[in-house]
């Protein structure tokens, strides 16, 4: 078979394209051939060394896929050839990853592709998806009714967040840098989207907190945390969310945290078990059936253009280029 891979870590230039054998398929495994792959920014964390993992050269790449099954394990017994599906989690602790023509992945993680969606969408909405629904309900445990704060609306975190809320009667409150960006984010339902470059975006974040008693969850998205600013808009009880930031040594105000009953919680998706995970993604499955659901796709690649992917998304995660707004999606 066809796949991206790599023989040692480094920038994006170590990236390959070539033929490695195809996988065989385990006991509780499903192979799976590969229709869309998507970009995260753990994939390079992981392709650059800067999160050191142990890998088995030449190394696989890529957590996200969908596609369909065209082979099952005697245990695998929740598919079948033919069907749909789409899962995350691969490239991780001795998994192999998904940028790969075939792929044999467990079949705890994997999930049936509702008819509505492309292979593209539910690639796309992988570990995004999975990541926001996580930080919302089993970390923030958002109740209807609530007022959510996302960081940066327009991207893959962001725009999940967002329509996971809305579905579940939350107002949300996001930002975005331009105005492309903010009817985006209109479009998905968000209420108040305000531009972050504007000199006057804290003072609208605090009239909007104070007029509604502050945010009952916000949603960090972003690698530098403001505490400080984060905390004087969050109602009693609130519950700030952090996904990102793993160099952020922010100044933390402990007073203003602790007498609202604040209540902070940092998570990365991938120690959330299988079981966690389904729950996640069957909601989001469903929310997908129902129209619900609509994962952003900013940026389309072949599977042999892998390493300018990758420079895509590193260049946007790491510099803030700017130039990515959603998630980047390769085709085999």
């Amino acid at each position: 078979m066809k796949a991206v891979f790599i023989r040692e870590t480094g920038d994006p230039s170590v990236i390959q394209y070539d033929d490695l054998p195809d996988p065989t398929v385990g006991d509780s495994q499903v192979l799976v051939r590969v229709a869309s792959v998507s970009v995260n920014p753990i994939d390079t964390y992981i392709r650059s060394g800067s999160v050191a993992l142990p890998l088995e050269f030449p190394w696989i790449i890529g957590c996200d896929l969908a596609g369909e099954v065209i082979e099952c394990g005697p245990n695998a017994t929740k598919f079948k050839p033919g069907d749909r599906v789409w899962g995350s989690n691969q490239s991780l602790f001795g998994r192999a990853g998904t940028f790969s023509e075939l792929a044999a992945v467990d079949g705890c993680w994997l999930y049936p592709t509702p008819d509505n969606q492309s292979d593209d969408e539910a690639a796309a909405g992988s570990l995004v998806g999975i990541t926001a629904h996580l930080g919302l309900f089993l970390h923030a445990n958002l109740q209807p009714g609530e007022i959510v704060f996302v960081n940066g609306g327009s991207g893959g975190v962001g725009s999940s967040v967002i329509q996971f809320a809305k579905a579940h009667g939350a107002t949300v409150v996001t930002t975005v840098g331009n105005d492309e960006k903010k009817q985006y984010c209109e479009s998905l339902g968000a209420d108040l989207v305000l531009n972050y470059k504007s000199d006057s975006i804290d003072d609208d974040l605090a009239e909007f907190a104070s007029q509604r008693g502050g945010f009952n969850v916000w949603y960090e998205t972003q690698r530098d945390p403001n505490p400080g600013r984060t905390i004087p808009l969050m109602a009693k009880r609130g519950r700030i969310v952090v996904m990102a930031g793993r160099t952020a040594e922010p100044v933390f105000p402990v007073g203003p945290f602790y007498v609202k009953d604040l209540k902070m919680c940092g998570f990365a998706m991938f120690n959330a078990s299988p079981d966690e995970q389904r729950v996640c993604a069957d909601d989001i499955s469903r929310l997908a059936a129902a129209g619900q659901w609509k994962p952003n796709i900013g940026a389309r690649f072949s599977l042999t253009e892998a390493a300018d992917a990758h420079q895509l998304q590193e260049d946007n995660t790491l510099n803030s280029a700017g130039t990515l707004s959603g998630k980047i999606v390769l085709n085999p």
